[in-house]
């Protein structure tokens, strides 16, 4: 191995990389305010699409001599272009957003494991069991809702007194089991 080469760098790549990083970081603000916060959220797939094609352009124009600030810059302006197209065409035609994002799975509905849905996210119990001490829950008894989400988080719902807004379960393929484990523990609640 060329020690030298690979401890050293000279005052040209030096200067070479800092424009490079200082261009990069102008033009990825402008881009970001120009399309919006959006771009680096992670609410589905193609947002971590984005996040990682840009962290890749920036590595291969700042660090390669082969790409110019330039080329980054344009690539980069293609990618905020095309998720600013894609969202414009997900708000607008649904078909397209079922296509392109995932959809939430129930995991766990009231204190019961649905194994289908276990098996579909690839997860077992001991992650669901992790995730459920991570958020203070001590019995399955305690659990309204396990649900992975299209970012592939995983929110926990507590039972509580409070009755559900069942809108804010629409997007859920498996609403229904839900609203049904739902009413059952309330028709056994009522019968004591």
């Amino acid at each position: 191995m060329d020690w030298q080469a690979w401890l050293w760098m000279d005052w040209q790549q030096i200067v070479g990389i800092t424009v490079s990083v200082i261009g990069f970081y102008f033009f990825l603000i402008m881009f970001t305010r120009i399309v919006g916060l959006r771009s680096f959220s992670k609410l589905s797939s193609y947002d971590l699409a984005m996040t990682v094609g840009i962290g890749s352009i920036l590595a291969s124009t700042v660090l390669s001599k082969s790409t110019s600030l330039l080329q980054g810059v344009f690539a980069i302006g293609v990618l905020f272009l095309l998720q600013a197209l894609l969202s414009i065409v997900r708000r607008k035609f649904k078909p397209i957003k079922a296509l392109i994002d995932n959809q939430p799975v129930v995991l766990m509905a009231n204190g019961e494991y649905l194994w289908d849905n276990l098996k579909k996210a690839k997860l077992s119990t001991n992650d669901i069991k992790q995730i459920l001490r991570k958020n203070g829950i001590k019995a399955k008894s305690e659990v309204f809702a396990v649900i992975m989400e299209t970012t592939a988080d995983i929110s926990v719902i507590k039972n509580n007194e409070v009755v559900p807004d069942w809108s804010l379960f629409d997007d859920i393929d498996d609403k229904q089991v839900l609203v049904t484990t739902y009413n059952s523990n309330i028709k056994q609640k009522s019968q004591l």
